[in-house]
């Protein structure tokens, strides 16, 4: 059993959100296991390594049972086409050495190419590493919803890891119906967008030089979904502007964007990264909340067919 609200762990690399220090990143984490979150998404990218490091030295203070969720694939030893068994398997032992675990909970393959995955032997080394031991179970985060119905497919798939937000709604028609049925984990990335659904970004907004929402927001350097949800930055400013008079009272415009998420029940867990301690426990705060009202809900809908579904950019 893990959180539903869990803590996505991109910026604890230290590069692609700007810099956050130790003890910064340590205190983020602290504030979210104090806050009763257990699961800890990383992956051997992020940093080169840095977020599952920080990640392995904070397990060995705490004496909870933290579910930790790690992603290989995107490292210039595999990434796009070197994928081989003993490659997958020297990214996955040293993911053991950096967390400082006998076992992973859960290995996802992390945005590979549709054809790597299609092609299957992938899937088999992981399977193999499951055996051994290495692994105890093994999902996938991918771009599109053509990815993650192929990855279905795929004997002993425990989970897949997906963006979706109020501005990427696609996944509940086309995947939730299916994943129930196979009962596969939906792990959420993304759930505002890149810091968009927390109705404090304007146009003027800039970001650090390093931060990928500078360098990556028309997908020059991976996808552009990734990064802002695929919208131009521009327009999504307005498209989340244009939410606030929907935001109950009482709630914040974040919360109101995370319980939305939540409140569909294909959905296993969020993973909302945080800049400060404060960000993880309004998060948390979240699966407390009771569910949008069905009216709300159909209001949302028709905003994203409307408003927003013609702008996404990049395989969705």
């Amino acid at each position: 059993m893990v959180s539903e609200v869990g803590l996505g762990c991109w910026q604890l690399g230290g590069t692609d959100w700007g810099n956050i220090d130790e003890k910064l990143a340590f205190d983020i984490l602290a504030a979210a296991v104090d806050s009763g979150v257990n699961f800890l998404d990383t992956a051997d990218v992020y940093g080169n390594g840095r977020s599952e490091t920080l990640i392995g030295r904070f397990l060995k203070q705490r004496r909870e049972r933290i579910f930790i969720a790690t992603k290989l694939g995107r490292t210039a030893a595999l990434y796009p086409d070197r994928y081989t068994e003993a490659g997958v398997t020297a990214a996955t032992e040293a993911s053991l050495k950096r967390l400082g675990v006998e076992a992973l909970d859960l290995t996802q393959l992390h945005c590979v190419p549709t054809e790597v995955m299609r092609q299957g032997g992938i899937f088999e080394w992981l399977r193999k590493l499951q055996r051994q031991g290495k692994i105890k179970h093994f999902g996938a985060s991918v771009e599109s919803m053509d990815e993650a119905l192929l990855c279905l497919e795929q004997e002993g798939l425990v989970s897949l890891q997906i963006i979706f937000n109020l501005f990427r709604q696609k996944p509940i028609d086309t995947l939730f119906p299916k994943a129930k049925k196979k009962g596969v984990a939906i792990i959420v990335r993304l759930p505002l967008a890149s810091g968009l659904l927390s109705g404090k970004l304007t146009k003027e907004t800039r970001f650090p030089k390093e931060d990928h929402r500078t360098y990556n927001r028309d997908g020059r350097y991976f996808n552009v979904g990734e990064t802002f949800a695929g919208l131009p930055y521009d327009k999504a400013v307005e498209l989340a502007d244009a939410l606030k008079p929907l935001v109950p009272p009482g709630l914040t415009m974040p919360q109101m964007a995370q319980r939305w998420i939540l409140d569909f029940d294909a959905v296993t867990v969020v993973i909302p990264g945080a800049s400060r301690p404060g960000q993880v426990k309004e998060n948390v705060s979240v699966s407390d909340l009771s569910p949008l009202g069905a009216g709300l809900h159909e209001k949302l809908k028709e905003y994203y067919r409307q408003r927003v579904s013609g702008l996404i950019r990049g395989p969705y």
